[in-house]
């Protein structure tokens, strides 16, 4: 199994060059992030680089976070901020060579907020389609992130069919969707054809995949098992230094 060290989580208490080196150092083969915009693209880049790692992705930021905003792109009347922060990843992502934006959905519910969604979601897989890119979209579970629009594997499907675009796909975060649904292999060998990125945490303290309710060695094992090839997200979070978490990442090769 290939392994991708989630920047937001691991080492962030690193600018996000030193975390790249260390994902690096601890032998991730891959790194992704949340919202690296603070840091100029020249320098995430020459940290890539260096190490020889590649960026998987980054996320659409949240709009106004001390407002409770975790998202813009399903927020009726806010089209022109979300298609800013879509244009923004993209072309952030651009410039590091990563792979796949994830257009964050935010908090909104009903057919209007579908509509603004599907919308917005259709403009960023145009724009990011000549760069080669993909867009992901992540259901996000209700007691994380309770009233974020998307929230089911069911709902993201529908989406993505109703979109139409064949670089529109799903984020199948392990995390978010057993506390959500469960029947974590079922799904993933049902919804294979649609997942552009899976990510992992413990169920459920959301620590590393050494421990919880979700037995992880069967769980890639299945993975591997579907001819997955792509590296796996590390999304967790560490009780203490990041390094002193990743026992696993030597077992679980």
């Amino acid at each position: 199994m290939k392994f991708s060290a989630n920047l937001g989580f691991l080492w962030a208490d690193r600018p996000l060059p030193d975390a790249i080196r260390a994902a690096a150092k601890a032998g991730f083969d891959a790194v992704e992030c949340h919202w690296p915009y603070a840091v100029p693209a020249a320098e995430v880049k020459a940290a890539l680089n260096e190490t020889g790692l590649p960026m998987l992705g980054l996320n659409t930021v949240r709009g106004d976070v001390e407002a409770g905003e975790n998202g813009l792109a399903a927020l009726p009347g806010r089209e022109a901020d979300a298609r800013a922060s879509i244009d923004e990843a993209i072309a952030y992502g651009r410039d590091i060579g990563a792979g796949k934006v994830h257009v964050m959905a935010g908090f909104a519910e009903g057919p209007e907020a579908e509509a603004v969604f599907l919308a917005n979601l259709r403009h960023a897989c145009a724009a990011a389609a000549p760069h080669g890119m993909s867009i992901l979209i992540e259901p996000l579970n209700r007691y994380d992130a309770p009233g974020y629009f998307l929230t089911t594997t069911d709902q993201a499907r529908g989406l993505i069919e109703a979109a139409g675009a064949p670089n529109l796909k799903l984020m199948f975060d392990c995390y978010h969707v057993q506390l959500m649904e469960g029947d974590l292999t079922h799904r993933l060998q049902a919804l294979l054809p649609l997942i552009g990125h899976i990510q992992f945490a413990s169920v459920p303290d959301r620590g590393a995949p050494d421990h919880g309710e979700v037995s992880f060695a069967h769980v890639f094992e299945v993975i591997e098992g579907l001819g997955w090839m792509a590296p796996l997200g590390a999304e967790y979070k560490p009780t203490g230094p990041t390094d002193d978490s990743l026992g696993w990442l030597a077992s679980f090769r």
